[in-house]
């Protein structure tokens, strides 16, 4: 059988697939995996697609390790400089010099 894909579940989803494939989930970063519900799991071993045996334990992590990024997908600042203006704009005359190159 191979692994499946556990990175991005809860770890109430993340049990019932496992539980569904046939493997087992370990979770050395929470001792208390088994009532955790809306942890989402980072990452795993094996990785998602990997022949092992039924019963086979897949170990799941909810935290980053050190390196490992967390944290600044959710943020979000402006971009600058900002695009700069376009369709209509580009289109209408502006005043001043009919030859002046629009640069933006």
């Amino acid at each position: 059988m191979r692994v499946p894909r556990f990175v991005g579940l809860m770890a109430v989803d993340a049990r019932e697939a496992a539980t569904a494939r046939g493997v087992l989930l370990a979770a050395p970063d929470r001792p208390d995996f088994h009532h955790a519900v809306v942890d989402y799991v980072v990452r795993q071993y094996p990785p998602p697609g990997v022949e092992v045996p039924r019963g086979a334990v897949v170990s799941v992590w909810f935290d980053f390790g050190e390196g490992e990024g967390g944290g600044g997908a959710g943020v979000r600042e402006p971009r600058v400089p900002h695009p700069g203006g376009g369709g209509l704009q580009r289109e209408l005359d502006r005043p001043g010099d009919p030859f002046e190159a629009i640069t933006t």
